[in-house]
């Protein structure tokens, strides 16, 4: 429902779509707030598990970036609604300091992959959180291309994939 009707989707809603009372969300969650930053955590930590899915261990750090890369691409289009609650989540006040830092914990693993993919490129003395703020605009864009024009999907991610190792190396 977020995805849908952004953060002002009303609770009443949210619990609908959920299959639950309204009564018996609060149940769960002390108010909305919370229940965003629940839901903040969980599509994060997804996103995480998603990514490094399958990660093949004894290649080298392109193909474990690519290969994370892809798996992201996939989560993102197969599941659009959980991208645009994230994007959502992402920019939301009522998001706290400390959901958000759980969520950087469960990216860490893919920050990790980030990191050692820059080590001898430009970007080296970057921020690393600049480096990934970038990394997930190009991954929007690319992500976006997929989805509207899926006939070359695998293309757009394999070329989005391109411009980003050029950038890190």
């Amino acid at each position: 429902m977020i995805a849908a009707q952004g953060l002002g989707a009303a609770t009443a809603t949210i619990a609908k779509e959920a299959g639950v009372s309204n009564g018996s969300l609060f149940t769960y969650f002390e108010n909305k707030a919370e229940l965003m930053n629940q839901l903040y955590i969980e599509l994060k930590t997804e996103m995480a598990v998603v990514g490094l899915e399958g990660l093949p261990r004894d290649s080298d750090i392109r193909s474990q970036f690519l290969h994370t890369w892809r798996n992201w691409a996939r989560w993102a289009t197969a599941c659009p609604e959980k991208r645009r609650a994230l994007a959502h989540l992402g920019v939301a006040d009522d998001v706290t300091p400390e959901s958000r830092k759980i969520g950087q914990q469960a990216m860490l693993g893919v920050a990790t992959l980030l990191d050692r993919s820059r080590k001898n490129g430009a970007l080296r003395n970057a921020p690393l959180g600049f480096v990934a703020a970038l990394m997930s605009a190009l991954a929007d864009t690319t992500m976006d291309y997929m989805i509207a024009d899926p006939a070359n999907a695998e293309t757009h991610c394999i070329t989005g994939f391109d411009g980003l190792w050029r950038m890190l190396n």
